[in-house]
């Protein structure tokens, strides 16, 4: 289950992260670069909750439906952002005008949705992608702009790993 395997990559992310001295406080939301501190429960809820939009429409919208599904709940804050920031590497302002949803950016901040979106970048549907396989679907897709982004967040979170996330077991 797809949900299941990004809540796996993403915790083995967490985990190095941790071992390399990351820990953090329950509720952090820590912006990446700030330090390297990570809240373990919030990405897994994150991670678990992602893609609970999913329940309302199966297109990109479903991070919109899933953060908003989140705030009525009275979810924090801090999960409802992952939930919404969770697509790709992230969606600027000019591609969300370009594919109609409301105008402004969707892209990973803190370390714990930085994380998540890349967990799921990276959750095939038994097992964890290396990045050149996800790259290479883009390509197939006829997405390629979203290459530089995505590298970019890999090679963000592999430096916080200490090792490249191509290479961390799940």
């Amino acid at each position: 289950m797809h949900v299941r395997m990004v809540e796996r990559v993403a915790v083995a992310i967490t985990r190095r992260i941790m071992e390399r001295g990351g820990g953090g406080s329950p509720g952090g939301g820590t912006r990446a670069g700030a330090g390297t501190r990570v809240d373990p429960d919030l990405v897994r809820a994150g991670a678990l909750l992602h893609d609970i939009g999913r329940t309302r429409t199966h297109g990109i919208r479903h991070a919109i439906e899933g953060a908003e599904l989140a705030r009525r709940l009275g979810l924090p804050e801090e999960l409802a952002l992952i939930i919404e920031r969770h697509v790709g590497a992230g969606v600027d302002r000019e591609e969300a005008e370009r594919l109609g949803l409301p105008p402004k950016d969707y892209l990973p901040r803190t370390l714990e949705e930085k994380i998540v979106a890349h967990a799921d970048n990276l959750a095939g549907k038994k097992r964890k992608l290396r990045l050149a396989e996800v790259l290479a679907d883009l390509e197939r897709k006829g997405v390629p702009r979203l290459r530089p982004r995505m590298e970019a967040l890999h090679r963000e979170l592999s430096g916080l790993c200490g090792a490249d996330i191509d290479e961390i077991a799940v």
